[in-house]
């Protein structure tokens, strides 16, 4: 299988209703994010709450969005574990469900090493078919997945990129220095979207990008074609919404987002709680500047 990874996929959130998955809800959700533009989506990752899905709701909400999406755009389904047994298998699955490519998150709460990273993203990509994209955000997993081991795994067959939420500019500018120009470096951070593009980023995965999918895939498309000038106007039109829609844990504010858009409730599950109302002001005030409501 093949995969183009320049653009902005999103990892779409998982709408609940009385704490049971939405279908119908995900099902408008999945709507409104092909229309507005998106370049590819990404079910069950850290914005879809996958962490508290249960193994048979990972997979039904996987199942739903490649046949919902139906080959209209790519479906990276989100198949990280901080167990490599686990992760094969949800890996397997999400194969076996038509998806085009897997996203993997570092291994979180156990921290493993260097070489423990090594071998576990080695063992999934020897376990699967799928193009393999590593995930690497440290402030949600306790462990950096260093410059130099991402570029031992870009050299693993099966593993085509890697999601860089460190924060981390230079270690984000060596992984793209050290890999081969096939390797896709794509930018998890809306804030770092422009800087990691501009440094030779093939694109995103974005929860900022549930708003305007559209925009944040024309700026990569703009970098790309040389255009910096309009692409950093779009930078910074968009830089408020990133504030307001990261100003409490994601994909909280996304999903209230997604309420005031009328799409579904916002209704998170434990321990997660819905969005304070300097929150919910926040975002809806944004939401107005953007013409959105």
């Amino acid at each position: 299988m093949s995969i183009d990874l320049r653009g902005v996929f999103v990892p779409n959130v998982t709408p609940f209703s009385a704490q049971s998955v939405d279908e119908a809800a995900l099902r408008r959700v999945l709507d409104y994010l092909l229309e507005g533009g998106a370049s590819g989506l990404v079910p069950c990752g850290s914005t879809g709450e996958s962490a508290t899905l249960s193994h048979a709701e990972h997979r039904s909400v996987v199942e739903i969005t490649v046949k919902h999406v139906d080959g209209r755009v790519p479906v990276i389904a989100g198949t990280g574990s901080n167990n490599t047994a686990e992760a094969i298998d949800l890996t397997k699955h999400a194969e076996d469900a038509g998806a085009d490519a897997a996203l993997l998150i570092c291994p979180y709460y156990n921290r493993p090493s260097q070489s423990g990273l090594v071998a576990h993203f080695t063992a999934v990509a020897e376990a699967t078919r799928l193009p393999i994209i590593m995930y690497n955000i440290p402030k949600r997993t306790g462990v950096n997945m260093e410059a130099a081991t991402t570029i031992a795994l870009s050299r693993v067959p099966g593993i085509i990129g890697i999601k860089e939420a460190s924060g981390d500019l230079i270690q984000i500018m060596e992984i793209i220095e050290g890999c081969d120009p096939s390797f896709a470096v794509l930018s998890g951070d809306g804030n770092m979207t422009f800087p990691i593009l501009c440094l030779g980023g093939k694109g995103a995965i974005l929860a900022d990008a549930h708003i305007l999918p559209g925009e944040w895939r024309r700026m990569v498309e703009l970098v790309a074609a040389g255009d910096l000038a309009q692409a950093r106007e779009i930078h910074y039109r968009l830089l408020p919404i990133c504030r307001a829609l990261f100003m409490e844990t994601n994909p909280v504010p996304v999903k209230l987002a997604m309420e005031l858009l009328g799409l579904m409730s916002a209704e998170p599950r434990l321990p997660l709680l819905p969005a304070s109302e300097r929150c919910r002001a926040t975002v809806r005030q944004e939401l107005r500047k953007l013409g959105l409501l």
